[in-house]
């Protein structure tokens, strides 16, 4: 055991002193967190316009600050990309967190010198508190991987703009700075591809021991180390790998497929960071949920998800939260995000301490015909079914298929497997009975002859990495929207089915 082992052992159990305090004290602190940043922003633009100064509790904060999308929120964020200063947060922003919307365009969040180093401290502690559980340290010892976005930055208004990942980069504590790879040179290449490619050559050779990174990508990052190692699986490229983190996107649909590439089942630390914000970490290896962190300078509010496109919707504080209710997220941030809806729904697993899961997108859904089917039931329906048969899921999408040539409508999933089912059609049944008995509005409207049941497309090997190709969204932080209310994903993988 080296000396960085050693050490880290005894700050993992230091730190954890805070995250127990954090754990037996949530509510608390979220109460002290929105009076710290009322006060903190009580000289900007946005606190005038929505009379910060007459704020005394959680309930005056509601009938002040709407809650807004990026869209909504956007003439603010405008003035400050225009270079204005004090608009939504003190000064301007560190930095210009550029990102992808589906219905905004590249969209930039604002990250202040405040909320940066919160970004890195989650990150940390994510780390400490599995060492601190399991005494597993060796990691540190060794070489770690974080597949991740350009560092190179760009300017706005004398304001440094860069991906969320390449700005985390800029930010990795020097006790890790040797440990890391891959090479500033390499994380700079843009194309994904070549990058890939290049960080298998750089690390081919080395003592990986942590890899971390957004599943899919990583699944590709292996496919090619095996490749060029002969086929060998990762465990016998890497002895000493033992711990994958990751973030952004449900592990279980990708969870066989890395583990038979790795060679056995490794341990896993399940991440939250958005641009926006580092809101949760899995802080145990014995419980799936994600701890909230309820002292990072973010203040969460909650609204019931099959309320939120209602006009007089509930905004529920941490205090009020109920265990297995899908809740829209909405942030306030000491970034200068107010009232911001994120656009994830999650669900608490746990009220002492406060843990959730991600259950998907608040957009992402299909209700086609008013079964609002969301990410967490296809999922479950899909992945359930796949287990029980042996079937290895590569990458899936859903759509709505709402004016078929002939018969009624249904639900059409686009599925690249690994391993196939023997039988598509009872397999598509299966998945079908599992979706209705997690979705009663979707079973009525199949007992009612309204839709058929679900039909599943299979789609040729490297379906989904060519589509992402095509969209120019390879690699980084993209994903692919697991559903759709439209066909235009749907509608670009036809030409994949088999």
């Amino acid at each position: 055991m080296g000396l960085k082992s050693v050490l880290s052992k005894w700050f993992a159990a230091w730190v954890n002193r805070d995250i127990d305090y954090l754990r037996n004290n949530a509510v608390a602190l979220q109460q002290q967190t929105l009076q710290q940043l009322l006060k903190q922003a009580a000289n900007t633009a946005f606190a005038r316009d929505h009379q910060f100064q007459q704020i005394t509790h959680y309930n005056d904060f509601k009938s002040r600050v709407p809650v807004r999308d990026y869209e909504e929120l956007r003439p603010y964020i405008d003035r400050m990309t225009e270079g204005e200063a004090d608009v939504l947060w003190p000064g301007k922003p560190t930095y210009l967190a550029k990102t992808s919307g589906t219905t905004s365009g590249v969209k930039y969040i604002p990250i202040s010198k405040e909320s940066m180093p919160e970004h890195i401290k989650a990150a940390r502690n994510a780390l400490l508190s599995y060492i601190h559980e399991t005494g597993n340290a060796n990691f540190v010892d060794g070489k770690m991987i974080f597949l991740q976005g350009s560092p190179i930055m760009s300017e706005k208004a004398g304001i440094a703009v860069g991906r969320l990942s390449g700005i985390v980069a800029h930010h990795v504590p020097a006790y890790l700075q040797k440990n890391r790879l891959p090479s500033y040179e390499v994380n700079c290449i843009e194309d994904w591809e070549q990058k890939v490619d290049a960080i298998v050559e750089e690390t081919y050779a080395q003592d990986m021991r942590l890899i971390s990174g957004i599943p899919p990508w990583c699944q590709m990052y292996f496919d090619r180390l095996s490749t060029k190692a002969g086929g060998k699986k990762i465990k016998d490229i890497f002895p000493n790998f033992k711990l994958f983190v990751y973030g952004g996107v449900n592990y279980e649909p990708y969870r066989a497929r890395i583990e038979e590439s790795i060679g056995f089942g490794i341990d896993t630390i399940e991440t939250y960071p958005a641009s926006e914000g580092f809101i949760a970490f899995q802080d145990s290896q014995k419980d799936k949920g994600l701890l909230l962190l309820a002292n990072s300078g973010i203040f969460y509010e909650f609204i019931p998800a099959d309320e939120y496109f209602n006009e007089d919707r509930t905004r529920l504080s941490l205090a009020d939260v109920e265990l297995d209710k899908n809740y829209a997220l909405i942030l306030n941030t000491n970034a200068g995000l107010w009232g911001y809806s994120i656009g994830d729904t999650v669900k608490f697993t746990s009220l002492k301490p406060h843990k959730i899961v991600v259950t998907g997108r608040i957009k992402h859904y299909i209700s086609a015909f008013g079964e609002h089917v969301i990410g967490e039931e296809v999922e479950h329906a899909l992945m359930s079914v796949a287990r029980q048969q042996g079937v290895d899921i590569v990458e899936f999408t859903v759509a709505p298929q709402v004016t078929p040539a002939d018969g009624l409508p249904y639900h059409e999933w686009l599925v690249e497997f690994g391993k196939a089912p023997a039988d598509l059609q009872q397999f598509a049944q299966e998945v079908d009975k599992a979706l209705q008995q997690k979705n009663i509005y979707y079973f009525d409207l199949i007992e009612g002859n309204i839709l058929r049941p679900l039909v599943i497309r299979s789609l040729q090997p490297d379906s989904f990495i060519n589509f992402m190709r095509s969209q120019g969204k390879l690699g980084g932080q993209n994903k692919v929207p697991r559903l759709s209310n439209d066909r235009k994903i749907a509608d670009a993988l036809a030409n994949y089915i088999v």
